[in-house]
């Protein structure tokens, strides 16, 4: 049972975030929509979010992992970190933005909202730092119940259509391809679902053992015929302000990233050595690998790429922070060249010597299909499965990652929501209007 003046402490704490929340949603509730303030209405609203933030963040150092507990029970089904945020928002009401406010939030542009997803982000950030933050990082290596529900159809039919994502398995290869027509293959909140549910069957089906994943051949007209493998991160929605922060971003790291390099969170993986590592993975590099498609190559155990690809990490440029890659890079390029491109925006083409430490095999574009027979056969080995596994699990500790994503979390979002940020979107939302 917990001590009266403990309890009393968590009462106070949680009352003092309710009546902070409440105070600054009254007053932005008499204020014109965020574009349309003056000075000085903004400097109202920023001062009451300060003070609701101050209260949210004292409850958050005193009571995250007592939090997270309440929200989650003792079971293990798999919760987004989207429900997760919405049961906090049950529990302490003005904690995190609750579903309704979430929902008005997302029908406005990037630069038009009031940025309550930087409330997301700061409680997922003091969730990922306390004793619950591994517990939180494995939970989201569960299978989606998406996956769960269609494993009997992939198992039995041996593919899986989605509207962006298909997978199909033949001779133990679980091949993924990504056709996001529209943006060239730019990864969004349903990609990423739809590229998660693929991950999942592949990695939950015991016929699989190798993953390949590679862009479609496009439609569109600058590059069709052509095959892509990812253009990053769908810009043209973010600046309508539909690519979430926890729904895409945050997920994209902890959910399919994470579950390519240490496969499905399961249970038994505390006593049973033979229950971890996941499933080698093929990545297939056509085209370009832009933002978050440099991102994805770093998760890979073998990387193939035609000999035309070529590789960058714009984010700088674009004001934000690329994923992981800021943890990864350094290790593969080494830290000098690795800042040239997170900082400098430089980028490498498969031709040019820096590929070879990113690529395992730059071939012709008739030679590519080729290399994929090379590399599966390569990857279909038991004991890749136990070295793939003590290389992660050494290379990069779950706790290393916990860590980076926790400051990641809560840096990021700030970056979304920053002037210079915002203004370079409204002037992309501008020009579409035009």
């Amino acid at each position: 049972m917990t001590p009266p003046a403990t309890s009393r402490v968590r009462d106070r704490l949680r009352a003092e975030v309710t009546d902070a929340a409440a105070r600054a949603a009254d007053l932005v509730s008499t204020l014109p929509a965020p574009a349309d303030r003056s000075p000085d209405q903004q400097a109202r609203a920023t001062s009451a979010q300060v003070r609701a933030r101050t209260a949210r963040r004292r409850l958050l150092r005193d009571q995250s992992e007592l939090l997270y507990r309440e929200a989650v029970g003792a079971s293990l089904r798999r919760l987004s970190l989207t429900d997760l945020s919405y049961l906090l928002a049950d529990i302490v009401p003005g904690l995190t933005p609750n579903r309704a406010e979430m929902e008005m939030e997302r029908g406005r542009r990037q630069s038009a909202k009031e940025g309550l997803e930087i409330d997301q982000g700061i409680a997922s950030s003091a969730l990922l730092r306390s004793g619950a933050g591994a517990d939180l990082l494995r939970s989201q290596r569960l299978p989606t119940d998406e996956a769960r529900s269609r494993l009997a159809e992939f198992q039995r039919t041996g593919a899986v259509e989605m509207p962006v994502v298909s997978v199909r398995r033949t001779d133990g290869v679980a091949e993924i391809t990504v056709a996001n027509q529209r943006y060239l293959n730019a990864e969004d909140e349903p990609l990423g679902q739809q590229l998660e549910i693929a991950i999942d069957l592949a990695l939950l089906d015991p016929g699989v053992r190798v993953g390949v994943l590679r862009g479609a051949v496009m439609e569109h007209p600058r590059y069709a015929g052509r095959r892509v493998f990812s253009s990053g991160i769908n810009l043209s929605l973010l600046c309508a302000g539909q690519i979430p922060f926890l729904g895409f971003v945050m997920q994209r790291e902890m959910g399919y990233l994470s579950k390519i390099q240490r496969g499905l969170w399961d249970p038994r993986q505390q006593a049973d050595p033979t229950a971890r590592g996941g499933k080698p993975w093929i990545a297939v590099v056509d085209g370009f690998a832009i933002g978050g498609g440099m991102q994805l190559m770093l998760t890979f155990d073998y990387v193939i790429s035609s000999d035309t690809a070529y590789f960058t990490l714009p984010a700088a440029r674009e004001g934000i922070v690329p994923g992981a890659a800021n943890l990864r890079l350094g290790r593969v390029l080494g830290p000098r060249l690795a800042r040239q491109v997170l900082l400098g925006g430089r980028r490498i083409g498969a031709r040019e010597p820096a590929a070879a430490l990113l690529c395992d095999a730059v071939v012709a574009e008739e030679e590519v299909d080729g290399a994929i027979d090379e590399a599966v056969h390569a990857m279909d080995n038991p004991a890749v499965l136990a070295n793939r596994h003590m290389i992660t699990a050494f290379e990069e500790p779950e706790d290393h990652l916990r860590g980076y994503l926790a400051e990641f979390a809560e840096v990021q979002v700030q970056r979304l929501y920053s002037q210079d940020v915002l203004h370079r979107l409204e002037q992309q939302w501008m020009q579409r209007q035009r």
